[in-house]
């Protein structure tokens, strides 16, 4: 497993100080009582057994406890004063693809957004950058300092390997994780056999897939006869840019991929926020958060 470098290079942290600036305006704006009304209930621990009264619902009956007094009794459960948010970041060859800003570059943005509103609430954020082996762990930690330490980690690592295995990653978070926590999953999901441990982490964690897309993946510019490079194989292929024929077979290849990605997210039981390098992403997370408040208020 590597990790980013034990000296931190100058600019480097002034890229943590510029990001921290921009996602503290974020955190500010978007998330100002809203990001516990996102994940409110997401932890809650047991409180006691009382006597039942009217009102209380009644799936919480105790029926043990409630056969062995002759009455009925009710569990009660209390929001955890902490929760633990894990930000998982794809770092594999597809990710470092984008205009003007690559899939990554958003991705670690978006996550100093969270990791800043976790500092906010006092709760415990950590990392786990992977690409085709977990390539560096972040510990969960509280405080504004351990959040900006999970910033500095995501800006200074440097991927070795182009390849891309989110299940092992998912298996990896699966161990990792002992209490019922916030999983954010930061990638486009180009790998494959991903879904069966993404919907096991999603019975026992609460789990929200920001999926960040490039628009020229389905739209190839009129350019002739170019040579694409698969960003995590290496393969090289020649494409005739300008014949209409391939350009729709991409365009309707991307589209069939892309509806098969959110089926799988779907029925994995997980939230899914769509971003694409091309547009501002505060707006789409605030509306995508703002939505799930929303369902879960009712």
């Amino acid at each position: 497993m590597s990790s980013p470098a034990r000296v931190v290079g100058a600019e480097v942290l002034r890229q943590v100080k510029r990001i921290e600036l921009r996602a503290r305006r974020l955190v500010n704006t978007l998330f100002s009582g809203e990001y516990r009304s996102v994940f409110r209930g997401q932890g809650i621990e047991f409180a006691e057994v009382r006597a039942y009264q009217h009102g209380d619902d009644f799936r919480s009956v105790d029926w043990n406890v409630t056969a062995r007094m002759g009455s009925p009794y009710v569990k009660t459960f209390e929001e955890e004063r902490e929760l633990t948010l894990l930000l998982v970041v794809d770092r594999s060859g597809s990710v470092e693809f984008g205009h003007p800003s690559t899939k990554s570059e958003i991705a670690v943005e978006v996550s100093a957004v969270l990791a800043l509103a976790a500092a906010r609430q006092h709760d415990r954020v950590g990392a786990v950058i992977f690409s085709s082996g977990i390539d560096h762990v972040v510990p969960p930690g509280k405080g504004r300092t351990h959040a900006l330490r999970v910033i500095r980690d995501l800006l200074a690592f440097s991927p070795q390997d182009r390849g891309t295995n989110l299940r092992a990653a998912l298996a990896y978070v699966a161990r990792l994780l002992r209490h019922r926590s916030i999983v954010v999953i930061l990638s486009d999901f180009r790998a494959h056999g991903w879904e069966e441990q993404l919907r096991s982490i999603a019975l026992r964690h609460e789990v929200v897939a920001i999926t960040v897309d490039d628009a020229r993946e389905s739209m190839l510019p009129e350019a002739g006869w170019i040579e694409l490079e698969d960003a995590e194989t290496g393969t090289k292929m020649l494409v005739h840019t300008s014949s209409d024929e391939t350009r729709l077979r991409l365009q309707i290849a991307a589209e069939e991929a892309r509806l098969a990605r959110m089926r799988a997210l779907k029925q994995a039981g997980v939230d899914h926020v769509a971003l694409e390098t091309n547009r501002p992403y505060a707006e789409a997370l605030h509306q995508a958060f703002a939505e799930r408040a929303r369902r879960m208020r009712r």
